[in-house]
């Protein structure tokens, strides 16, 4: 019987853009498999960004992020203001998925738009994944 090879591990690119397309930043997720769901998207992104906010990673308080340390988005200091208190990733998730589906931001995965967190992404090299955060406008 021939050996089955397992996939590759994919490796995408995900870019934080404004509505007029401006990048903010840019970070690297790597998958074990070859799809995914757009709800397993959000939750790796914001789990690598759990773990970079809780190791203090300067990146991490410096840059645009799904992960909202407090309700105001606040970063949360320890009672001595020396450091941030760690978040829990899970809550974080939740927190994502729910404005996900309640249209706070939307994604795009090679220029469609994923409009469900059921929606299939198939990864592939090269692959660009946008999140495109929206800001709701004052007295709208």
């Amino acid at each position: 019987m021939p050996a089955t090879l397992s996939p590759q591990p994919a490796i995408i690119t995900v870019q934080d853009q404004t509505p007029a397309g401006k990048i903010l930043h840019e970070l690297f997720l790597k998958f074990s498999t070859h799809r995914i769901s757009a709800a397993e998207l959000i939750r790796e992104r914001v789990r690598q960004e759990v773990e970079s906010y809780n190791n203090r990673s300067e990146e991490a308080l410096l840059r645009h992020s799904l992960v909202i340390p407090t309700a105001r988005g606040d970063i949360v200091l320890d009672p001595q203001g020396k450091k941030h208190k760690p978040v829990d990733a899970e809550t974080q998730i939740a927190i994502a998925l729910k404005a996900f589906e309640q249209n706070g931001f939307f994604i795009l995965a090679d220029n469609r738009q994923l409009e469900t967190l059921d929606e299939t992404v198939y990864l592939h090299e090269g692959l660009i994944v946008n999140f495109i955060k929206l800001t709701p406008l004052v007295g709208g």
